[in-house]
């Protein structure tokens, strides 16, 4: 057995080594946020002695290095927490005042947004708090209740009115009807394909788990599948829905036609049937064979020892890959309003074709506090069933 040597009296943390760069980059060397006098007009940069009032911005200023240092020399990692949580209070409320303390008084047309200083302090104080959870071990449900803290501080933020002059709070304020109508029809497709995908590819992977040769030409096939890029796969959608649509009356009633909801709907779902359907084989090869022989001594039939004994302990493996899937879709779903499917993506490639940031971060920001919301409650429920199991 080796013998671990000592950890030196005096050591630096190399994550910490990483926060503190970029904070240092952030306070010196990259603006904090960025003026536009109209919406699409060139952005001037600010630095953070420019964007703030002094007192503001030295309290930020100071708070950033106290962090920096306690990343870099303190290992405990409730220190680390609070040092990461005092330095989003302060920074996130700034970055609002510091879009009141640009925009001239009664200037509608003026934009402030976030810039690359203000990034890399989120990311900063971001990565310090997910290494600290890491080292405390959290279990799930305090992964749940971590993040419901999360959410609830970033709803009062949103609808307090601290952050109502930032200019991607403007362009929400001048879309709030479509963006909730695109918000509902991006949960629809993501949530609904990832419900029709387990609804195919559950029975379908017990059925190829007890026949070899269906699991090779399932899993060939939708190997096959995964490796056509989305674009090009709803592209390949249109024309036999288009056709369909064209040929029978009932399929256009329903909705389905060669640009919409259903081709990028049916490409999400062949996107996730493949996660669903290997492990739900991996889950169920993975259960022991001494449980199913004692199933089978009780007198079960085939049925009960599949409901009653092969899923519940195939359980975790499976929602592991239903976590893929949302996680997968959450984020595909975007790229479906390239075809007219609606979803956050409207509003990205609107910006996009704009030229105009902020709205495609209207886009983007959700989808991504979508996909990082659902990794953790689903990963929280896949450690849930393991501990049921256990």
């Amino acid at each position: 057995m080796g013998v671990v040597p000592p950890r030196p009296a005096f050591s630096l943390d190399h994550l910490g080594v990483v926060i503190a760069i970029l904070n240092g980059v952030a306070l010196f060397a990259a603006p904090f946020a960025t003026y536009r006098a109209t919406r699409i007009a060139s952005g001037e940069s600010r630095l953070l002695i420019e964007a703030l009032p002094f007192a503001m911005a030295a309290a930020l200023a100071l708070v950033t290095l106290a962090v920096a240092v306690g990343a870099v020399f303190v290992r405990d990692p409730l220190s680390r927490l609070c040092s990461a949580v005092i330095g989003l209070a302060v920074l996130l409320p700034a970055l609002g005042l510091s879009a009141g303390f640009l925009t001239p008084v009664d200037n509608t047309f003026a934009r402030v947004s976030p810039s690359l200083g203000f990034w890399l302090l989120t990311l900063s104080f971001s990565l310090l708090a997910i290494d600290a959870l890491a080292r405390m071990r959290l279990g799930p449900y305090g992964r749940l209740a971590a993040l419901a803290v999360g959410a609830s501080v970033l709803v009062f933020l949103l609808f307090s009115g601290v952050w109502d002059n930032l200019s991607i709070l403007k362009e929400y304020h001048t879309r709030a009807d479509s963006f909730w109508r695109e918000a509902r029809q991006h949960l629809l497709l993501a949530f609904g394909s990832m419900a029709a995908a387990c609804l195919i590819g559950m029975p379908l992977g017990v059925a190829a788990h007890r026949q070899r040769t269906l699991r090779a030409v399932a899993m060939q096939s939708l190997g096959i599948v995964q490796t056509i890029p989305s674009i090009a796969l709803f592209g390949l959608l249109m024309a036999p829905l288009g056709a369909l649509a064209a040929s029978v009356p009932l399929a256009a009633a329903l909705g389905i036609r060669g640009i919409g909801a259903a081709p990028a709907f049916i490409a999400l779902l062949l996107y996730a049937l493949l996660p669903i359907v290997a492990n739900t084989i991996a889950g169920l090869d993975g259960v022991p064979a001494t449980a199913v022989d004692a199933a089978r001594g009780m007198g079960m039939s085939v049925r009960q020892r599949l409901v009653q004994v092969e899923v519940p302990l195939a359980l975790p493996v499976i929602l592991a890959g239903i976590r893929i899937v949302l996680v997968q879709n959450l984020g595909l779903a975007t790229v479906a309003a390239l075809i007219g499917g609606g979803g956050f993506g409207t509003f990205v490639f609107q910006g996009i074709g704009q030229t105009a940031l902020d709205l495609v971060l209207l886009g983007a920001i959700p989808t991504v506090a979508l996909a990082f919301a659902a990794s953790i409650v689903l990963d929280a429920l896949v450690d849930l069933s393991k501990g049921a199991l256990a």
